[in-house]
């Protein structure tokens, strides 16, 4: 997921807002006089029309008296969703496929992966987005990604697999605090069996990734898939010859690096360290 895209809008969230604000419009009420009678911001409203927050319970209850009582809002709530709330478009088939991946392997150069990641280390990672995040865009990237790390919880029959800089748990992104509850989060998150955690020395005389991150799955059927991701960009890979040698370079690299236990060790010195 790219810490710098703006999230984008379900279709539910922007159909549900869209018929809000034609409702609200065809009954003369501006947002601001819609929102004092339903008892919410007018911040709210236009968050709600704009498709960029769910609506809830409530403020469906008391907009429908309000706009006729037609039943039109109650019945369209049903079906409102957050789809893929605060993943960049090009991320998002990967996504999906991460969800029934019956395995998973991530090489990280620049930050922690995505999966391994603390609250407080994704908030600081998104609060250095630039051109700067919304509260409201940034919300919803920190829980679009602490959303994604459930497949960790929810699949123990699944293989993960991360290899990890050395210098990206040397970084104290966001602070000491942060920095410590990061360590604390990814060793709790890599102790399950189905999960490796290695760490690429600093000092490591081969290194078999120099082109920058990867990531790798496979599917129940036997499918692999690879992606890459860059500035402003990512990019989805499914043709086996690109896909077998990037397999080829992470299998590589794990012969390079240090080994689960010594990874393990160094990540504990570290938090030892602050």
């Amino acid at each position: 997921m790219s810490d710098h895209e703006e999230p984008d809008r379900s279709d539910s969230l922007r159909t549900f807002g869209a018929v809000l604000q034609a409702l609200r419009e065809h009954a003369g009420l501006s947002r601001v006089e819609f929102a004092a009678r339903v008892r919410f911001s007018k911040h709210t409203v236009e968050s709600v029309e704009l498709g960029r927050r769910m609506p809830e319970p409530d403020f469906v209850e008391w907009a429908e008296p309000v706009l006729g009582d037609t039943g039109a809002l109650r019945r369209a709530a049903r079906y409102v969703s957050r789809g893929d709330p605060g993943l960049a478009a090009w991320f998002r088939r990967w996504a999906r496929l991460e969800k029934v991946a019956v395995s998973l392997c991530t090489y990280e150069c620049r930050l922690l992966p995505g999966l391994v990641q603390s609250e407080g280390y994704a908030r600081a990672v998104f609060e250095n987005s630039i051109p700067t995040l919304t509260d409201d865009q940034l919300t919803a990237q920190v829980a679009a990604r602490l959303e994604r790390q459930n497949i960790l919880r929810e699949r123990p029959s699944s293989r993960f697999s991360f290899i990890v800089e050395e210098s990206v748990f040397r970084r104290r992104l966001g602070g000491p605090e942060v920095t410590r509850a990061m360590f604390e989060h990814v060793l709790a998150l890599t102790a399950p069996r189905n999960v490796t955690l290695q760490v690429m020395a600093q000092d490591a005389d081969f290194h078999a990734c120099l082109d920058g991150p990867v990531s790798l799955l496979e599917t129940p059927d036997g499918r692999r898939f690879a992606y890459s991701e860059g500035q402003q960009t990512g990019r989805f890979m499914s043709a086996p010859k690109d896909v077998s040698v990037l397999y080829q370079r992470y299998d590589t690299l794990r012969s390079q690096a240090l080994s689960p236990s010594e990874s393990r060790c160094l990540v504990e010195r570290l938090r030892g360290e602050l």
